[in-house]
């Protein structure tokens, strides 16, 4: 009978590759360990607030009783069942485009304009006049949708609405927005941008500050003016920055902004044919059959999908340009 392997005989019995492989990355712990370590409070969030939660996926299989404990093992497993909650319902389809045209129209405009104020700031040659501009761009993003939804009943009311009473000082005929329901993506977009334009500039801000400003003194020295910098050194610049934050804003398409569409317009049913997305939805089924396997179901969807639309862009990005992928 031969004798067992002994460990030293069991470490020269791996591939040398696989050795190598292993002796590199435990090099590479013991001379980061500092920095890795730093790391650990954030992986560690990561890890217990976003993974281990993971496990209430198996409620969007089963009839979930809250009686039943924690976690509901004692659920009835039903398969597919909830789902057809969602996709067998007349309004699926409308809320489904909804959510997506929606989130569309926030990625694109919300992008666009945080890039032309990012740039628009960088040209402010007062330093002064910079700090204010960006202090009052930034405030809106502390303001919450509960608050920003009074302001809107100030603006959009029929009777008393600051636009319908300028709108009558030029004898035109004011607009019911709380019974149209046409107006309203225009209303969300324009909302949100006030809302979020000034977070999303900071980024575009320091990826501006970072670039080598040598450029745009040989620009100069060539003969090209302001805008002229800006076309052929800065947008170009800003790309990899552009297309990172399209990818990262796809993962969230198919949800939609609840907090926003909920505290402008409520439970008005008038503005639904436009305004009701998944998440809108889901909550009034929630609320009306207090189902819990239904709403789950909906969410594992939602995030499946966002995954999968994550994976394909940031696939078509790395063909396209493979430094402005992710991974």
């Amino acid at each position: 009978m031969p004798a067992p392997l002994t460990l030293e005989r069991q470490t020269q019995s791996k591939p040398p590759a696989e050795r190598k492989k292993k002796d590199t990355f435990l090099r590479e712990i013991m001379k980061n360990r500092y920095l890795y370590l730093l790391t650990l409070p954030g992986i560690l969030f990561l890890i217990v607030f976003n993974y281990l939660p993971m496990a209430g996926l198996y409620m969007a299989f089963v009839d979930y009783n809250p009686m039943a404990g924690l976690y509901g093992l004692k659920s009835e497993f039903v398969g597919l069942m909830n789902f057809k909650f969602f996709f067998t319902s007349n309004d699926w389809i409308t809320v489904t485009i909804n959510t997506i045209y929606l989130n569309i129209l926030f990625i694109i405009t919300g992008l666009a304009v945080q890039m032309f104020m990012a740039i628009g700031l960088n040209e402010i040659g007062s330093k002064t006049v910079k700090k204010i501009a960006q202090s009052f761009m930034f405030l809106p993003n502390f303001i919450s949708w509960t608050v920003i939804s009074i302001f809107s009943i100030a603006l959009f009311s029929t009777d008393a609405g600051v636009i319908n009473h300028v709108l009558g000082l030029f004898g035109m005929e004011p607009v019911n927005y709380y019974q149209d329901a046409s107006w309203w993506p225009f209303i969300l977009v324009m909302l949100r941008l006030w809302k979020g334009v000034g977070f999303g500039t900071v980024i575009y801000l320091a990826t501006i500050s970072g670039l080598d400003q040598e450029m745009y003194e040989a620009a100069r020295i060539d003969g090209a003016n302001r805008f002229q910098s800006i076309t052929r050194i800065t947008l170009p610049m800003l790309k990899t920055t552009t297309l990172m934050l399209f990818i990262l804003s796809i993962g969230g398409i198919f949800y939609g902004d609840f907090g926003m569409i909920y505290a402008l317009v409520g439970d008005n049913p008038v503005l639904r044919p436009t305004t009701d997305v998944i998440d809108t939805y889901v909550y009034r089924a929630l609320r009306m059959n207090n189902d819990i396997g239904m709403s789950s179901a909906v969410g594992l969807f939602q995030a499946v999908v966002g995954f999968i639309l994550v994976l394909s862009a940031n696939g078509i990005t790395r063909k396209l340009s493979k430094d402005s992928a992710l991974f």
